[in-house]
């Protein structure tokens, strides 16, 4: 891997990290739900844009999660076990963004995507170590 693919690939992460880690604080505070989906949605879309880039893909300025996870997962099948999930997720990136749309999750919901964000950002990791 290039150099400046390198540093792109970190970059991405980074970001990643920090909008799961805010995603998180802000869910121990009870924090408005709306606002914590949208945060995982996109350290979720960061880590897989990471994730690609890594593997030579050039960056597309998306944020279909469903796109990202289909596109990870002809490099590794074990990216489809998320498909669903992603697709539900994908959902806090819309609704959070524009009127009309729900701005409130259930804790429960949002836990769970948490926990998907987790087990993806792990997935991730240990893919590029």
């Amino acid at each position: 891997m290039r150099e400046n693919s390198k540093k792109s690939v970190q970059e991405w992460l980074v970001k990643g990290d920090h909008d799961i880690e805010t995603a998180q604080f802000l869910f121990e505070k009870h924090g408005h739900t709306d606002i914590i989906g949208f945060l995982i949605q996109q350290a979720i879309e960061k880590y897989l844009k990471g994730y690609l880039i890594y593997h030579g893909w050039e960056l597309k300025k998306i944020h279909d999660l469903q796109e990202l996870i289909n596109e990870a997962t002809k490099i590794d099948k074990g990216f489809e076990t998320f498909l669903d999930s992603c697709i539900n997720i994908s959902k806090y990136y819309i609704d959070t963004r524009y009127p009309g749309f729900p701005t409130r999750y259930s804790r429960q919901e949002i836990k769970k995507s948490l926990g998907i964000a987790s087990k993806i950002i792990e997935k991730v990791k240990r893919a590029i170590r």
